[in-house]
Order: C-alpha cells, then structure tokens, then sequence
C-alpha cells in the first residue's frame, strides 16, 4: 500500500483486512482507537482497492475489445468485472442456433457498451487533462462572467427606468409584492407527470456513474479533516473527489444564506429554480420597491456550474475551498458538486445525507455496486433513529392551523380548487392532532390545561385511527407539501404579517394575526426546563420566526407516519397545558431504512474508534437488514501506545472502605459523596496536570457539587486543582476548555502548590465526545458509577419491548438487558477514549463501581484497554500503583 510514511504494524493489518473485505463484497465492521491513523488506513487502503479494480476492468475491456476485432467474439464470455453485464437467458430447450445466437447478441451489446463508456471516458479525460494544463481557459470563463454581469446590470437599470415612469397603477389591488406568496396551480397528484423542461434540463445528469466509494462521517469538521488527510495521502494528486454538503454550508447567495434555518433556505432555493423554469412571458414590471417577486438565482447558471464541476474533479477540495471557488466562479458549489458525482472516485458527504433515502436521490446518490465507508460509526443506530424520528409540540400545531387558516382566508379568491381541497385536509389534520392532545385549536394552548398528563403510546394505525385521519392519504399530502412549497409560502406570509402587533394593520382580517404572538410565545417554552434565562417574549417570538415556521415541523411528522406499523409508534406527551404537549414518532427499527443501503452496495464498512460492544451492530442493524452472517467480517486493532503508557484501574471500594456501587438507590447517600470527594482528593495530589472526572448526568454532577461545597471538600479540592465544570450550553463548551488548557499550561510554567485543573464533565454531554484531551489535558480520566440510560424513559421502554418481542435471547440474556448495558458501556468506552490521543501520549483510567469487574460488563471494554485492565478491591493498592 502505498502511504506517506513507514505504517504501523497494526495499520498494515488494517489495510489488508480492508481490501479484502472490499474484494469480498462484505460488511465490515472496522474497530481501531483514536490516534492509530484510521483515516490514512482508510484512505490507504480503499483507494488502493479501487485503483486495481480499475485497472483490472480495463484490462477485461481491453481484452474483450482485442477479441471481437480479431473475430472471435464466441471464444471467451464476459467475466465478472464487467459491471452491470445482463445474465444470460434461460434458454433451456431451445435449439443450439438459438443459444448460440443469444449469447452472441449479448456479447455484442457488451462491447457496444464498452466502447461507449471508453469514448466517454476518454473525452472526460481530455476535458479535465486541458483544465489541469490551460490557464487561458480559465480566463476567457472569467471574462465571459464579468461581460454577463455588465449586461445584466445595464438590463436592470432599464428596466428600473421604465417602471418610474409607469407609475402606481401597474400594481395590482393586492399588496406590494404579494405575488410570491400565493400558491401556484398544483398540477397533480401523479407522481411522474413531469412539467416540461421542469426537471434537469440538463444531459449531464445521465453520465454513467463510475465504481466510487462513498466516505461519510457524523460532522462538517470531520469531513475537512478527511479531505486534508487525502490531500496528504500518496493519492491526493490523482484522485477525483466531491465533497457534498446542504444548502446550509454551500449556499452562496447572500440573501438565502441570510434566512438561518436549513428548511428555509432548502426551500427558498427550491422557489428560485421553479421561477428559472417558469420564467413569465408577461413579467410585470413594478416599481422601486423591492423587487423579489420572481427572483432567480444568479449563481444557478449551467454554464458557470459545468465549469465548477471540473474544477472540483481536477484537484482535490474541501468544502470551504468548494464555497471559495463558487464564489470566485460565480456558479452553485451545492448543485455544482453534484454534477461532479458521477464521474468522481472518492464522494465525501454526511452521513445524514447518504442515510435518508429521499435526501439520497435528490442529490443523485447512486448505490448500486457502490463501496460506503461510514466512519464515527459508534453512534449510527442512534443517528438513523433520529434522522427518521420527528417531534411536534401542541403550540406549533396550533400556531400553523392558525397561521394557515388566515393564510386561506386572504387567498382564498385567488386558490385554485384542488389547492384549497389540499389546505383544508392539512387544516383537517392539525385540529385532529391537537384533539389528540386534548386540546381545540381555535383557543391559546397555553392557557389549555391537559386532564389526563404523561406519555401515552400508540401503534401508527391506532393513532391514525383515534385521530379519525386514517381517511386521508398522507403520501399525497406530503407531495403536496413537497411540490407546492406550501411551509416556504405560509412563512413568507406570516414574515409579513405577523410581526409585533404594532406593525399588523388594522383592518378586521388582520386583527387575527396578533394572536400569532400568543402562539408563537409558547414554542419556547418547554426547552429550557432548568431556569435558565429565557429573552424577553416578542423577541423569543420573533427569533422562533426567523428559525423556521411550525408547518415545517409537522410535515416531517407527516412523513414519519407514513412508516409501516410494526416499524414504529407514536408517543402521546401530555404536558401542563396542550401548548407543552407534544406528539413524537419514535422509529423502533433503523434497520428498515438501512437495509436498502447494504442490499445496494458492493461492500459496507462500518469503523469508528470504539465500536465496543459490536453486537448491536450485528443483531439490531444488520440481521434485522437481512445480511446474511456471513457477509459480515470484524477487525479491531489494538493501541499503538506500549502497554506501561495506560493505567486503567477498576476500583471496588475508596479510602474508608466503603465499597463503590453507585446505583439509583445509593448514589444519592452522603457517604457516597464523601467517598468519591475523598478518592478526587488523593489522586488530584498525586497526578499532573488535568483530571476529567465524568458523572453519569448534569443533575448528578449539580447534586455533588453543591453537597461538596456545604462539607468543605470543595475547598480542599482547590488547593490542588482548579476546578471548572462543563457548561450545558453548546456555545460555552469552547471557553470552559480554552480556560481548562491554560490554566494546565500556567501551573506546568508556575510550579506553584495548584498543579493543574480538575474538569467536571457530564457522559453523553458536549465534553464526552469529540474533543481531545491529550497529553497533560488528560492524565487522569475517572468514570463516576455506571451511566445506566433512564430506563424510565417511554422511548427506552418501548424498545425494550420490541427488542424482546423481534430478537432472540443471545448467551440466556434477555435483548432488552443487553441493550441496557450496551448503551451504558457504549458511553463509557466513548468518554474514556477522550484520553489517549497518539502514541507518546500516557494516561491513567478509573472506573469507580464494583460492577465494571462483572464480566458480562468487563468484557464490554475495548480490548486494547480490557487487556490491561486491573481490578483493585481495596483503595491502598490501586493509589499505590497509580502514583508510581
């Protein structure tokens, strides 16, 4: 394999194990520790695969070729390198001529094809051969750009002349501008009728797609990372890669990028296409005032986006380079990366993007004898359940019920029938759903208070039917929504009119309208649960606007109703008031929705740091798939650290022999608060630098705190360390560890009697996840008790019982308890990991329970920490070995 330095031994094995589970066809499940090179290995090793299966089909084509000239078509079948090669026909029975004449047809048709597919690689190649090389090109597109914009700036000029002197009777009796807000004709409820020239108009799109692997990880930075790890690789010169991402991180276009929230921005772009393809003859012209009514995107320019999909394919690019290049170039880095996809070898996305089947299709994914390497995968259960779960609050439904309702009586003159017919079911609906919470949606939820509170289960079809909605056929409602962008429309209306009462006018119709304020005051409640400082009503009212508007919520409500039965249930949550209460689809079986991702591809890898334990990975995503066992490979590597660089120690009881269980029941007693202050206290005086310390939630770690504070242990604390704790809010996790790290770097300098900090962190929180504490930010990493998941929970418990009900009982444990601890063990594996960040780097592990030694749980932790793991019953010996 060829790689930038002398690999390890483990990165070796890797590679090979890699390739060859690529050459099998399998699903893998690749295990190997962070800071033992995992993405170079992967780089490495896929792209090694891919380039001899590459070379290895040009020779079969070249072969082929050199037969049918030479006239000997019949010697020899197609093998399977060949892609895509018909099978041959049954022809059993039928006279030898007709085989003969069969199989030589389908030969035939096979080197037509590959002939076709040389003629356009090769011109793909020269295309891009003379981008790499020719400058002037580049230039005549530069000058041909600048020449468009004059052109288009002296037609707007013109165009603003000639509508000053028009006057004010151009406008119509509707308000300024108010066109973009009505709905257009829907044409139908067909699902092909295709509008001429209203899809791609655009040839391109049909390019045969080349064998190309599909890397997909969890967030936006880790995909750069990857990308720059490729530029570095022995492959970064010569392998055509796209990055992709939403609209959210490609737009270029100021004034979409301005809206903030992703389903508006998705769908103001969608609008601006529409108005490209439905360009009015009979334009009106209007006056000085803004003028947004039928507005196209500038940057959406064919021409401009074939340019930038070479540009991409020629050199290797991250996302920020793509926008960069967008700008400059004026073109959609969003749709111009996706013509780039067919003829691209490496395709870098998220893997919300590659998981979601529609999200898929509508950026032109193709799976078909694709390879997929989803990386970070130690989550991917959690993430399909969530992408394809959806949750609505009572005030959201009746805010969208109220803003649609005034929506139909402005328009309603001016709505086609079949556009009416499709609002009212929608109106239908929303009153249906807020009955189900016990509500009536012509009164202020949040002065409707609930009989009955606490959650409530239902089958999707019991729901269906006890809300009297399963008369209506949701999958035409949802392609309404989807065609008619209705959310965009009644966003844009409400933008208008629904701002501070003051700027409502006051003609009868719009009196309504103020109400919207009482609606949208109560979509912020419920979030902050913990008193934390809420903003002042009408702003938190107008920021809600600004995010999104409720009907897009409930649309993705809509679509996960639209699940199979057994898949999945709905929870009623009935809170305080209807405002509070809410209506949430849970998915119960991700494995549905990715089994069409491993039934398409060649090969499946699923890797991440530490997939420990893999057999939710085995039973809940791949059996219920239906792959078959025996497709599925395992790997998982050791540390690349030696073994006298980690201490990790399982400690049974602390310094006054009391023994550690820190069970719902027992955690809370002050003696066990005592001994986990007293443990904090000796090691904080013996270890260097930092001291992450993980409890197993934010009210566990708050109880602690405060009862340290009133016994004075805090204070003894601080005169080792400085003690910070992990914020809740996402936007100060930043600041808490910039303050962490200097504060270890001053007293490492200083030598002064406090030798380092001592961070407070939360399992599953911002802190467990993600971020590094190497060397001197983590020279101790302590897991306090075990962090169980709220078994409570309505959500837990239903999986449970599906678990129990759909799997069978693995080793005598019940499914449900095997979910239990490998959730739990998943977390601790995650949060104890954030340690030991490369191969000079050393830490101690403490795991304060006695029920970590339990073997059903020992054996839970990655190997590479398992193997050298130490069980110390008594306090003595455990600080003993950890000082020296």
């Amino acid at each position: 394999f060829p790689f930038p330095y002398t690999p390890y031994l483990i990165q070796e094995r890797f590679m090979a194990a890699l390739y060859s589970a690529l050459e099998a066809g399998s699903v893998g499940i690749f295990e190997s520790p962070t800071g033992t090179g995992k993405s170079l290995s992967l780089i490495c090793g896929a792209l090694s695969w891919l380039r001899d299966f590459e070379e290895k089909k040009q020779e079969e084509e070249a072969r082929l070729l050199a037969l049918e000239e030479s006239g000997q078509e019949g010697t020899k079948r197609p093998t399977s390198a060949e892609p895509g090669r018909p099978g041959s026909k049954a022809t059993a029975g039928e006279p030898d001529w007709v085989t003969a004449f069969v199989q030589k047809k389908e030969e035939r048709d096979v080197v037509d094809r590959l002939k076709e597919e040389q003629i356009r690689r090769k011109k793909r190649e020269d295309r891009l051969e003379k981008i790499r090389h020719n400058v002037q090109l580049k230039y005549a597109a530069k000058r041909k750009r600048s020449e468009e914009d004059e052109t288009k700036r002296l037609l707007q000029l013109s165009k603003e002349v000639l509508s000053e002197g028009a006057g004010a009777d151009v406008l119509e009796q509707l308000d300024h501008n108010e066109e973009e807000l009505i709905l257009a004709e829907y044409e139908s409820d067909e699902e092909k009728k295709v509008v001429a020239g209203l899809e791609e108009d655009d040839d391109d799109l049909e390019e045969e797609h080349v064998t190309k692997i599909y890397y997909c990880s969890r967030t936006h930075s880790q995909l750069s990372q990857f990308v720059h790890e490729v530029q570095k690789s022995p492959f970064g010169k010569d392998t055509r890669l796209v990055s992709l991402g939403s609209r959210q991180n490609l737009c270029v276009n100021e004034e979409v990028r301005r809206l903030g929230a992703l389903q508006l921005i998705n769908d103001r772009c969608m609008e601006m296409q529409k108005n490209k393809h439905e360009k009015k003859s009979d334009e009106e012209m209007e006056g000085k005032k803004r003028r947004v009514s039928r507005t196209i995107c500038p940057f959406y320019s064919y021409e401009q986006m074939q340019f930038l999909r070479d540009e991409v394919l020629v050199e290797v690019k991250d996302i920020e380079q793509l926008v960069a290049l967008g700008r400059e170039t004026k073109a959609c880095p969003y749709y111009g990366s996706r013509y780039a996809i067919p003829a691209a070898q490496l395709v870098v996305l998220p893997y919300q993007m590659l998981l979601h089947e529609p999200t898929r299709s509508a950026a032109g994914i193709k799976l078909k004898d694709q390879i997929v390497i989803i990386d970070e995968a130690h989550n991917l259960i959690d993430t399909i359940t969530c992408i394809h779960s959806a949750e609505v609050s009572g005030s959201q439904l009746c805010c969208a019920h109220s803003q649609l309702l005034q929506y139909m009586e402005r328009y309603r003159k001016r709505l086609k029938a079949k556009n009416l017919m499709y609002i009212k079911q929608i109106l239908y609906l929303l009153e249906r759903f807020v009955a189900m919470l016990g509500g009536n949606v012509n009164q202020n939820p949040s002065c409707q208070a609930v009989s009955q509170t606490g959650p409530v289960l239902k089958s999707i079809n019991d729901f269906l039917f006890q809300s009297q909605i399963d008369n209506i056929n949701l999958f035409k409602v949802q392609r309404y929504c989807k065609k008619s962008l209705i959310s965009r429309k009644l966003f844009g209306f409400v933008e208008r009119y629904g701002g501070p009462a003051t700027a409502v006018k006051t003609n009868k119709e719009n009196q309504k309208l103020a109400g919207l304020q009482n609606f949208l005051l109560t979509l912020q409640q419920g979030s902050d649960k913990e008193g934390t400082l809420q903003s002042p009503p009408v702003e938190a009212a107008k920021d809600q606007l600004r995010t999104a508007s409720p009907l897009m919520q409930i649309e993705g409500f809509l679509s996960a109703l639209t699940n199979a039965n057994q898949d999945g249930r709905v929870i009623l949550n009935r809170q305080g008031t209807v405002g509070q209460s809410s209506l949430k689809f849970l998915l119960l079986n991700p494995a549905v929705h990715f089994a069409k991702v491993v039934e398409e591809c060649r090969a499946v890898i699923i890797a991440g740091g530490t997939m420990q334990p893999v057999a939710d990975f085995r039973e809940q995503l791949l059996s219920c798939a239906g792959v078959d066992p025996a497709r599925v490979v395992e790997f998982s590597c050791g540390h690349v650290i030696p073994p006298e660089n980690i201490l990790p120690i399982i400690l049974c009881s602390g310094p006054s022999n009391q023994q550690l269980e820190f069970t719902y029941q027992t955690r809370d007693l002050p003696q066990m608060m005592d001994e986990t202050g007293r443990i904090l206290c000796n090691l904080c005086s013996v270890v260097p630098g930092g001291v992450v310390c993980f409890f197993p939630s934010y009210e566990y770690e708050k109880q602690v705190y405060a009862h340290w504070e009133k016994t004075g242990l805090l204070t003894r604390l601080a005169t080792k360390k400085k003690i910070f704790q992990e914020p809740k809010k996402a936007n100060q996790v930043e600041q808490v560890l910039v303050e962490y790290a200097k504060c270890i770097k001053r007293c490492s300098q200083a030598g002064g009697q406090i030798t380092g900090a001592l961070l407070l962190s939360v399992v599953g929180g911002k802190m467990s996840e993600g971020i590094n504490f190497s060397d001197d930010l983590g020279r101790c990493v302590i897991m306090v008790g075990m962090p169980y998941p709220n078994i409570k929970s309505p959500e837990l418990q239903e999986k449970m019982t599906w678990l129990d009900k759909t799997m069978p009982r693995a080793a005598g444990q019940a499914p449900s308890r095997a979910l239990i601890e490998n959730l739990c063990m998943k977390a601790v594996n995650q949060s104890i990991g954030r340690a030991i960040r490369h191969q000079k780097d050393f830490a101690s592990i403490l795991l304060l329970d006695h029920r970590y030694a339990r073997p059903a749980i020992f054996n839970k932790l990655p190997q590479w920490i398992r193997e050298r793991t130490q069980v110390k019953p008594a306090f003595g010996s455990a600080f003993a070995a950890l000082r020296k």
